[in-house]
């Protein structure tokens, strides 16, 4: 008998609704959409008429224990990441969650240790980035050892553009109660995540973080962030929302060379001989480095395949030959901790402008994150006084 995976989608807003529908076109092998889950009638009534057979919940709790799912996606706003997945798992149900793993570390450590009370339960997050032939390639050069020790990693990746219309279109967006932050927890959750992949985990970071420029929102959409890792290693970051035209390079150097990944092709120069052993034996004033490059180039399909939504299919089909057959998975649940690690760190070095150790403070940035949230809830009560006393005075 053909074994399938029965899936759940808990949130079927934009990301869960894509989903779907890669479920219903049969684009997952070994795996069927039986359920969705939605607190919005709206998005309820669109499954009614789109996904003919697939049982459709108000509750979450309710689908997870129905019986009618082996596994979930879970794709609800961030705050809600942790918690539902721990609730699958004390059910026995496998968990795929959306990218970020939570909006604080503290919740995704949780969530961690109740991923390892439960070894039998897959668990993996979407971090499609890493199927990305571009960044596998980078991932095998360092592992290899044929960058050699590495030197720095920085990332400039500013082509998130977002005008004042996207983050009016609803309500939790651009604030701190509702995402958690901007930049950082929004769009630059996979960056985070392949920046420590690729350069490992830093040691500590200072920051500038930048709330609302240029637009109407609470949360940072412009960051500039400098780290320090063991050894003299270093990195920056740099994104942004308002930036057009922007930016997305990303270069490591290393003793033995250089990646540059742009415009979907990667280049690497490869010195034919260490920097460090070149720089002792060499007798010249200003020399070069004997190199060779190499070049990798996205292929058009594989753009395609990219925009089409190609590389969440992967991760959901890597995550359904993980349950069925072992297979090994791209994204490990737990590895979900590390970019928001890196995030919680970046807000936290930006809010209180001093250097702050990775992993930070915990406890910490909860308190000030839980500051901001308040500040925010109180400034939108004062405008909503304001509008209030104002249509009074006009009704007079």
């Amino acid at each position: 008998m053909k074994k399938i995976v029965r899936f759940g989608i808990i949130g079927i807003g934009k990301m869960g609704s894509i989903h779907a529908v890669k479920f219903k076109m049969k684009a997952i092998k070994n795996a069927t959409l039986t359920a969705v889950c939605d607190i919005d009638p709206e998005r309820r009534l669109w499954a009614e008429s789109k996904l003919d057979g697939v049982k459709i919940f108000e509750d979450y709790v309710q689908l997870i224990a129905s019986g009618v799912v082996d596994a979930i996606i879970v794709a609800t706003p961030h705050y809600l990441h942790p918690i539902i997945a721990i609730e699958a798992m004390h059910h026995g149900v496998h968990v795929l969650i959306e990218k970020p793993a939570g909006v604080f570390a503290a919740s995704v450590r949780e969530l961690n240790e109740v991923a390892e009370e439960h070894p039998d339960v897959g668990f993996a997050i979407m971090y499609n980035q890493r199927t990305n032939k571009l960044y596998r390639y980078a991932k095998e050069i360092i592992e290899t050892g044929r960058l050699g020790a590495l030197k720095r990693i920085n990332w400039i990746i500013t082509d998130w553009y977002r005008p004042q219309a996207y983050y009016n279109q609803g309500g939790w967006r651009g604030t701190w109660a509702g995402e958690g932050g901007g930049a950082l927890i929004n769009q630059c959750p996979h960056q985070l995540d392949l920046f420590q992949w690729l350069g490992g985990m830093p040691r500590s970071v200072r920051a500038i973080v930048q709330n609302g420029v240029n637009r109407d929102i609470s949360v940072e959409n412009d960051v500039t962030a400098m780290f320090r890792y063991d050894g003299n290693q270093t990195g920056v970051f740099i994104t942004s929302t308002h930036d057009s035209p922007g930016t997305n390079r990303l270069e490591i150097d290393g003793d033995r060379g250089k990646i540059v990944i742009e415009n979907d092709k990667l280049v690497f120069q490869e010195l034919m001989c260490g920097e460090a052993e070149f720089s002792q034996k060499n007798k010249k004033f200003m020399p070069k480095i004997p190199s060779r490059k190499i070049l990798r180039v996205l292929h058009p399909h594989e753009k395609f395949n990219m925009l089409m939504g190609g590389q969440h299919v992967e991760i959901i089909r890597n995550f359904t030959n993980h349950i069925l057959f072992g297979e090994k998975l791209y994204a490990p649940g737990i590895e979900g901790i590390k970019g928001l690690q890196l995030s919680n760190a970046i807000h936290l070095a930006g809010w209180l402008n001093r250097e702050i150790q990775i992993p930070a403070d915990e406890d910490l940035f909860v308190a000030e994150l839980d500051k901001r949230i308040e500040e925010e809830k109180q400034k939108q009560q004062l405008a909503e006084t304001e509008q209030s006393d104002s249509e009074s005075l006009t009704n007079q």
